[in-house]
């Protein structure tokens, strides 16, 4: 799993220019991803205004809005991949343009559902 983190908003801040570029770099590693049977799904996240953030409570958990985590950086979305390695996840991940653009990116292996690799 590809975990994409970024700046909420941070793509109001570029040029038309530079959206055109971050996206169409974005469609060129779908389409080889999906050329080469790598990709397996991926979805970007509705702005952090939507999210609701989940904790324990005395009796339920407390929930309360937005993700409210200590970052300027918010989990945006994800791509789920499957390749022969770690090494090619990652330079998969290596390539996303959110990284130019101060985001970071999170390479993890998904579980199957017996969890034995763990």
């Amino acid at each position: 799993m590809l975990l994409i983190y970024n700046r909420p908003g941070f793509v109001a801040d570029l040029t038309e220019s530079e959206r055109t570029a971050l996206f169409g770099e974005v469609d060129t590693i779908m389409k080889e991803l999906t050329e080469s049977g790598e990709l397996i799904g991926g979805q970007a996240l509705a702005d952090v205004t939507q999210a609701r953030t989940l904790r324990p409570g005395a009796e339920r958990p407390a929930v309360t809005d937005g993700p409210f985590l200590e970052s300027k950086e918010q989990f945006m979305g994800y791509l789920a991949v499957d390749c022969d390695s770690l090494e090619r996840a990652t330079e998969i991940a290596a390539r996303w343009p959110d990284l130019r653009h101060g985001g970071s990116m999170e390479v993890r292996p998904i579980l199957d559902n017996s969890g034995t690799e763990m």
